[in-house]
């Protein structure tokens, strides 16, 4: 039998993040809770996967960065509400996460972990019933779409800049059944 890093052999390969100069490598191993610097939800929404895409065109599931002291449910919570308008309807189920090495001198944020910090994937059920609150200092999010998984994941495909890893985390969760 394959090992998830056998079938999934893009998503857990050691990567380079240019944009935010980390040295990335996909775990299903949970770290430790001070290590977690972002969080990404994989919300299951009556009708499938909730999608987003921004004002600049990238496409992704919901989620983002830690605030201080923030509990990481506290933090899925707060970045559905700003880029999906959902609400989590329960409890949050650990899909895997990227182990970041920075090599950037200094943490993006003060409060972040550095120089080792996660960013985590989870699954949760949500609902959709508002408009993405969009703060200022966020990502602008100008389309939330339910789609079925394989759609949500040929959504998510379309965007290049993430060389699939939205899609692959949305195969994976399928793979588990967890979608």
């Amino acid at each position: 039998m394959q090992t998830w890093a056998e079938r999934f052999p893009e998503l857990f390969a050691p990567a380079f993040w240019h944009w935010g100069e980390l040295d990335t490598q996909f775990t299903l191993e949970e770290p430790p809770d001070e290590l977690i610097s972002n969080v990404h939800v994989v919300a299951r929404a009556e009708g499938g996967i909730v999608v987003c895409r921004n004002d600049l065109g990238w496409r992704f599931l919901p989620g983002g960065t830690r605030e201080p002291d923030e509990p990481i449910e506290e933090t899925a919570r707060r970045e559905l509400l700003e880029e999906a308008g959902a609400r989590i309807t329960g409890s949050l189920t650990w899909l895997g996460g990227h182990r970041a090495d920075h090599r950037r001198p200094a943490p993006y944020r003060d409060h972040l972990p550095h120089p080792v910090s996660y960013w985590i994937n989870v699954v949760a059920d949500v609902v959709v019933d508002r408009e993405p609150t969009n703060p200022p200092d966020g990502e602008q999010v100008v389309e939330v779409l339910v789609l079925p998984p394989e759609k949500a994941i040929a959504f998510l495909d379309e965007e290049n800049d993430n060389d699939g890893l939205m899609a692959d985390l949305v195969r994976l969760a399928m793979a588990m059944d967890l979608v």
